[in-house]
C-alpha cells in the first residue's frame, strides 16, 4: 500500500477520534441533542469546505498541467518541424505530472537548438554579406525557413567556402590587371578621368568590388588603353545611332538607357570608349536573344518534323526556316511555328509512335525480302539462314496485324477529329499502300531483269554453244602439249566424208540439247 493511502487512513482515524472526543465533551457539558446536531453540522461544514477547497485547488492544478501539456506539445511539434527532427515520443505510460515535466524539458532543449542554429545562421549570413559586397553577388538564398536544418547549414558553409575561393581568384586577377593598367597609363601619360579608373588606380585594393562585371571592365579598360588612335564625332554619332537602334530593337528598359545617358553627348575618348562598350554589350545581347534562340528553335523544329513524319513539301512550306536575316519578326514566326508543332505532336503522339514501329518492321521486312532473293544466302554455314527464315515468317504474320491495328486506330482518330491523319504528306492508308506497291513493282522489275538475262543467255548458248561451267580433264588422255595438238578431220577434194562425220553431227545435236537443258535448269532455279 502506498504511503499516501496509509496517511489517508490515518487522517480518517484522526477525524473519527476528534468527533468522538467532541461528543464526550458535549456529554460532560450537558449540551442538548439539538445543539449537538448543530455543532456536528458546523464541524461537517468546516471539514467539507476545507476538502472542497483542496479538491478545487488540485483540480486546478490538474487542468494547468493538462493545459501545459497541450501547449508544450504544440510548441514541441512546431520546434521539431522547424528543426527538421523527428517528433518527440514518450515511451510507456506515465503520469500527467511526469509527462508535463518531460515535455517542458524537451521544449527547452529544442529552444536551445533553435537558438544555436539561428545564431549560426546569422553568423554565416554576416560573413556571406561581406563576401557579397566584395564580389558584388546576390546573397545566398537559404529559403523561407527561419530555422535552417543541419543539411542547409552544411550547404551554406560549402557555399561560403566556394565564394572565398572565388574572392581569392578574382583578387589575384585584379592585382595582375591593375599592374598592367598602371604601366599602360604611365606609357600613355593618361590621367584617370573616370570613377572606375580612379577606383582601380588610386583606391585601396581591398575596397575594390571584385564582381565579374568589374573584372571584365578591367580587361576592356586595359585593351582601350592600348589603343592610341583618336576617334572623331562622326564615329561617336554613328555609335549613338547604333545604340538607339539596338535599344529599340532589343526593347531595352528606360533604366538601362539612363545608365549610359551621360555618354550620349560629346566625343571625348572616355565617351567613345563607353559607347563602344555599350554597343558591344547590345550586339552580344542581340546575338544571344535572336540568332541563338532562332537556331535553337530550328533544331527543335527539325526534330519535331522527323517525329511527325513531315514530307519535304511540308518542311519547305515554312519559308522563315531558310531566312538568314535574324530579326525580331523572324523570331516571332519561329515561336508561333514551334508552339503549333508541339501541340500537333502532342495530339498525335501515340499514333506517331505506332507509325514509327510500323516503319521499323517494314524496313526489317524489306531486308529479309532482299536476303531471300540473294542466291549467295545458301552458302551459309553458321545457322543464320534458318534463324532469318524464322524471323521472316514471324514478321510476315505480325506486319499485317500491326497495319490493321494502326489503320483502325487512325480511322477512329480521323472520325473523332474530322480530319485526315497525314504521314509524309499522305494519309496513312495511302502511304502503306504505296509502300507495298513500290515493293511489288521492285520485285516485278527484278523478275523481268532476271528473265531477260536468262533469255539472252539461252540465245547465246544456242548460237555459240554451251560453255562448260568448270574445267574438266578428259578420261584416258595424257595431258596435251602445245606442240602436239590433234588436227581435226577435213573433207577432201574428191568430196568423200570423213569416217566420223555422222558421229560429229550427232555430237553437235547432243551438245545443243544439253545447252538448252542447262539454260532451262538455271532459269528454273533462279525463278
Amino acid at each position: 500500500m502506498r504511503r499516501s493511502e496509509v496517511l489517508a487512513d490515518e487522517t480518517i482515524i484522526c477525524l473519527q477520534k476528534a468527533l468522538t472526543h467532541l461528543r464526550e465533551i458535549w456529554e460532560l457539558i450537558g449540551i442538548p441533542e439539538d445543539q449537538r446536531l448543530q455543532r456536528t453540522e458546523v464541524v461537517k461544514k468546516h471539514i467539507k469546505d476545507l476538502l472542497d477547497k483542496m479538491i478545487v485547488e488540485e483540480e486546478n492544478l490538474k487542468e494547468r498541467l493538462i493545459k501545459s501539456i497541450s501547449v508544450c506539445q504544440k510548441e514541441l511539434e512546431s520546434l521539431c518541424t522547424e528543426l527538421h527532427v523527428e517528433p518527440f515520443q514518450e515511451e510507456g505510460e506515465i503520469t500527467i505530472l511526469q509527462l508535463e515535466k518531460d515535455l517542458r524539458t524537451q521544449v527547452e532543449l529544442m529552444r536551445i537548438k533553435k537558438k544555436e542554429r539561428k545564431q549560426e545562421l546569422k553568423a554565416l549570413q554576416e560573413e556571406d554579406q561581406e563576401l557579397c559586397e566584395i564580389l558584388c553577388m546576390p546573397p545566398y538564398d537559404i529559403g523561407g525557413t527561419s530555422v535552417p536544418s543541419l543539411e542547409e547549414l552544411d550547404q551554406f558553409r560549402q557555399h561560403l567556402a566556394t565564394r572565398k575561393q572565388t574572392k581569392a581568384t578574382r583578387r589575384e586577377e585584379f592585382v595582375t590587371i591593375k599592374k598592367q593598367i598602371i604601366l599602360c597609363m604611365e606609357e600613355l601619360d593618361h590621367t584617370p578621368d573616370t570613377s572606375f579608373e580612379r577606383d582601380v588606380v588610386c583606391e585601396d585594393e581591398d575596397a575594390f568590388c571584385l564582381s565579374l562585371e568589374n573584372i571584365e571592365t578591367l580587361q576592356k579598360l586595359l585593351r582601350q588603353l592600348e589603343i592610341r588612335k583618336s576617334q572623331n564625332e562622326a564615329m561617336c554619332e554613328g555609335l549613338r545611332t547604333q545604340i538607339r537602334e539596338l535599344w529599340d530593337r532589343l526593347q531595352i528598359p528606360a533604366e538601362e538607357r539612363e545608365a549610359v545617358a551621360t555618354v550620349m553627348t560629346g566625343s571625348k575618348a572616355r565617351v567613345r570608349k563607353a559607347l563602344q562598350l555599350e554597343v558591344a554589350r547590345l550586339e552580344e545581347l542581340k546575338k544571344q536573344n535572336i540568332k541563338k534562340v532562332i537556331e535553337a528553335i530550328r533544331t527543335e523544329l527539325v526534330q519535331y518534323w522527323d517525329q511527325c513524319f513531315y514530307s519535304q513539301e511540308q518542311r519547305e512550306a515554312f519559308a522563315p526556316f531558310y531566312d538568314e536575316n535574324f530579326t525580331e519578326n523572324l523570331l516571332q514566326l519561329h515561336d508561333a511555328e514551334i508552339v503549333q508543332l508541339r501541340n500537333y505532336h502532342s495530339v498525335h503522339k501515340d499514333l506517331f509512335e505506332g507509325v514509327r514501329k510500323w516503319e521499323e518492321s517494314w524496313r526489317l521486312f524489306l531486308e529479309f525480302e532482299r536476303k531471300a532473293s540473294d542466291p549467295s544466302r545458301f552458302t551459309n554455314r553458321g545457322g543464320n539462314l534458318l534463324k532469318e527464315e524464322k524471323q521472316r515468317a514471324k514478321l510476315q504474320k505480325t506486319l499485317p496485324k500491326l497495319e490493321e491495328e494502326l489503320k483502325t486506330r487512325i480511322e477512329m482518330w480521323e472520325q473523332e477529329h474530322s480530319k485526315a491523319f497525314v504521314v509524309n504528306g499522305q494519309r496513312f492508308a495511302d502511304y502503306v499502300a504505296e509502300q507495298w506497291e513500290l515493293h511489288r513493282l521492285e520485285k516485278e522489275r527484278v523478275k523481268q531483269e532476271r528473265q531477260l538475262k536468262n533469255k539472252q543467255q539461252m540465245e547465246a548458248e544456242m548460237l555459240y554453244g554451251s560453255a562448260p561451267r568448270t574445267p574438266s580433264k578428259r578420261r584416258g588422255l595424257a595431258p596435251s602439249t602445245p606442240g602436239k595438238l590433234r588436227k581435226p578431220a577435213t573433207s577432201t577434194c574428191s568430196g568423200k566424208k570423213t569416217p566420223r562425220a555422222g558421229r560429229h553431227g550427232a555430237d553437235k545435236e547432243n551438245e545443243l540439247n544439253g545447252s538448252l537443258l542447262s539454260a532451262r535448269t538455271i532459269k528454273g532455279f533462279q525463278i
